[in-house]
C-alpha cells in the first residue's frame, strides 16, 4: 500500500517543471482531480507566462463561515485573483516574477500543492483558537479540567462529501473531531470495524499517548445528535477523535491538521486494499486447487478394439 501524501503530486510536478528557468513557457489547460471530489484547473488563459490555478471544493460555503478567506489571504495573499467561473478560489502565478532563489520557489510550489489541505485547515485552526480561549478562561476561573464542559462552543459542521461530514467542537480540555462515513457494502462495514478496533487496541497496548478513538455504528455521538441532517442509519458509521492538550501544542498543530484531514481517505483506501488482497489470495487458492484436481484425474488407458474378423481399428494396412 502507498503512503498517501497531503499535497497534490500532479500540481507539484507541473509547477516544478514550469518554474524551472531553463524550460520555455508552454500553454497549459489541465483538469486535476483530488480526494473528496476536489477539482483543480491549471491553465494559461492570458499568456504562457501566467499560470491560473483554480480550486473547486464542495464545502467552500461551509468553510467561509470558519475563516477560510482569512487563511487563504495569509497563505497566498499576493497571488489571489477573482475566482474562475465554476470554481471557488483562484490564484495567478507570473513566471516572470517568481522568487529569485530556488529555495523560495520550492516553498511556493509546496504551498500551492497544499491548497486543498490549507483550505480544509480553516475550521481546525478556529477550533484550536477556541480551545486556547476556553482553556485560559478555565484556568483563570480555577475550573477542574475533568469537569464536563458547558462552554456552549459551537459544533462546526463541514459537509465535504455528498453524504459525509466532519464535525469539530472545542472544549476547555480537548478538541473533538467526528467523521461520518458511509459504507456502501456489508464487507466494507466489517473491514472498517476491524480497522477501527485496532485504533482502540493500539492505544491500550503500546501507544498510550495516541488520541482516543471511538467508533459508533448507526447511532451518532451525543455531541452531534441535535444537529440538522444527522441521522441514524445502518450504512453510516461515526468515528470520533478526542485530541487532548498534548496533541495540539503549538508545535504539533500543523502536523495534527494534516494527519487528521486525510483520515477518511486513508481509512477507505485500506479497506479497498484489503479487499483486493483477499481477492488475489482467493484467486491464487482456486488456481492451486484446480492444479490438484487436474493431477488427480486418472489416465484413461486406450483399449484395443478389433473387428469381428480380428483386425484392429486404425491399424496400418
Amino acid at each position: 500500500m502507498l503512503m498517501l501524501q497531503y499535497h497534490n503530486l500532479l500540481i507539484q510536478s507541473i509547477l516544478t517543471e514550469r518554474f524551472n528557468p531553463e524550460n520555455q513557457p508552454v500553454s497549459i489547460d489541465q483538469i486535476i482531480s483530488d480526494f473528496d471530489n476536489v477539482t483543480y484547473h491549471i491553465s494559461t488563459p492570458e499568456s504562457k507566462t501566467k499560470i491560473l490555478i483554480s480550486l473547486s471544493i464542495k464545502c467552500f460555503k461551509d468553510l467561509e463561515k470558519y475563516g477560510v478567506e482569512e487563511l487563504l489571504k495569509r497563505e497566498y495573499g499576493p497571488y489571489i485573483v477573482s475566482p474562475e467561473y465554476g470554481f471557488d478560489f483562484s490564484m495567478l502565478i507570473d513566471l516572470e516574477n517568481l522568487p529569485s532563489s530556488a529555495e523560495e520557489r520550492e516553498t511556493l510550489i509546496e504551498k500551492i500543492a497544499l491548497l486543498k489541505r490549507n483550505v480544509m485547515a480553516a475550521p481546525f485552526e478556529k477550533a484550536f483558537s477556541q480551545y486556547d480561549l476556553l482553556s485560559a478562561d478555565a484556568a483563570q476561573k480555577s475550573l477542574e479540567l475533568s469537569v464536563p464542559d458547558d462552554s456552549g462552543a459551537e459544533v462546526m459542521s463541514i459537509q465535504y462529501r455528498d453524504e459525509e461530514a466532519i464535525y469539530i467542537r472545542a472544549s476547555n480540555d480537548r478538541v473533538t473531531v467526528i467523521f461520518s462515513t458511509v459504507f456502501r457494502e456489508e464487507t466494507d462495514r466489517v473491514f472498517g470495524k476491524v480497522f477501527l478496533q485496532e485504533f482502540v487496541d493500539a492505544r491500550r497496548r503500546a501507544v498510550q499517548n495516541a488520541p482516543q478513538v471511538l467508533y459508533s455504528a448507526k447511532e451518532p455521538p451525543l455531541e452531534i445528535r441535535s444537529l440538522p441532517g444527522v441521522t441514524a442509519s445502518d450504512d453510516i458509521g461515526y468515528v470520533t477523535f478526542v485530541l487532548f492538550p498534548r496533541h495540539i501544542t503549538k508545535d504539533r498543530r500543523e502536523s495534527c491538521i494534516s494527519h487528521i484531514q486525510i483520515f477518511r481517505d486513508y481509512f477507505h483506501y485500506h479497506i479497498k486494499c484489503s479487499k483486493a488482497y483477499m481477492h488475489s489470495r482467493m484467486r491464487f487458492r482456486v488456481a492451486e486447487f484446480l492444479k490438484v484436481l487436474n493431477r488427480a484425474k486418472p489416465e484413461v488407458a486406450e483399449k484395443e478394439r478389433k473387428t469381428a474378423s480380428g483386425r484392429r481399428f486404425g491399424s496400418p494396412r
